[in-house]
């Protein structure tokens, strides 16, 4: 036995990129794939190879996301591992250039297809006694990324809602992190952006490394991080504490439900 044998995971964006790399690490482990992508042909394909199911899912409609998690637990008896891994970037550095168009598309993208995602999976998984749920944020979602202040917006909240989501599922037994990956060579780097990369000499992670912190992920205890990969580095993102009142208030701890968790 392998150590997914028996498992179903759904992946948004599994037709290419970290998508697929991380499909075809699952498929090894023994779990059964469930490939989501808009691109349907290359959806298909990827399908076949993985002797998967293949789902059109637009992850930015809720209704969608309802019918497509139906059909899996109908047809495969539920949903054990989510990972939340499609996404787009504007490729707008400039405020005023980014039209209410490009806004829209990156917000359904990057941040509903998470949201829609996570809340239309943890039921099935719940029924199934507790799941594995995965978004890829990135380091965008960790610094002030200035090359595209948006897609950096999408990526911050990405990580803010698996933090805060955390406690709550745990209690249900499913864990929730985020993949917070450097510059990875998939086809969302543009010529140009490739041709900029190269000439810095600047190393691309694959994503088959990416796969891998994902299967990591999958398998482990910890809930609530954000894991920094980058070229030969894996580990969870440290975020310092938030400074406490001062005065009369000092030492005081504030309410459960306000204390936030500081990992």
């Amino acid at each position: 036995m392998t150590s997914l044998d028996g498992k179903i995971a759904l992946i948004t964006g599994g037709a290419s990129g970290i998508g697929l790399a991380t499909a075809r690490r699952l498929r090894s482990e023994g779990a059964q794939i469930v490939v989501v992508d808009l691109d349907e042909a290359k959806g298909r394909a990827a399908a076949e190879e993985l002797d998967a199911r293949y789902l059109p899912l637009d992850v930015g409609d809720a209704a969608e996301w309802a019918s497509a998690v139906s059909a899996i637990s109908n047809e495969l008896g539920g949903i054990d591992i989510a990972y939340l891994n499609a996404g787009v970037v504007t490729g707008a550095t400039d405020l005023l250039s980014v039209t209410d168009e490009q806004y829209r598309r990156i917000m359904r993208a990057n941040v509903d297809g998470v949201f829609f995602g996570a809340r239309a999976v943890v039921p099935a998984m719940e029924r199934r006694g507790g799941g594995a749920i995965v978004a890829t944020a990135s380091l965008a979602g960790l610094i002030a990324y200035a090359p595209d202040p948006v897609y950096a917006l999408t990526k911050h909240a990405v990580v803010g809602l698996v933090r805060a989501l955390a406690p709550q599922l745990e209690a249900k037994g499913i864990t929730i992190n985020a993949i917070c990956p450097g510059i990875v060579d998939t086809p969302l780097i543009n010529d140009a952006g490739r041709q900029l990369i190269e000439s810095a000499n600047f190393p691309m992670i694959a994503p088959s490394a990416i796969a891998d912190a994902v299967y990591d992920r999958v398998m482990g205890d910890d809930t609530g991080t954000a894991w920094v990969v980058q070229v030969g580095v894996a580990v969870a993102y440290r975020f310092s504490g938030v400074p406490g009142p001062k005065g009369e208030s000092a030492g005081l701890t504030p309410p459960s439900g306000l204390a936030g968790r500081q990992g």
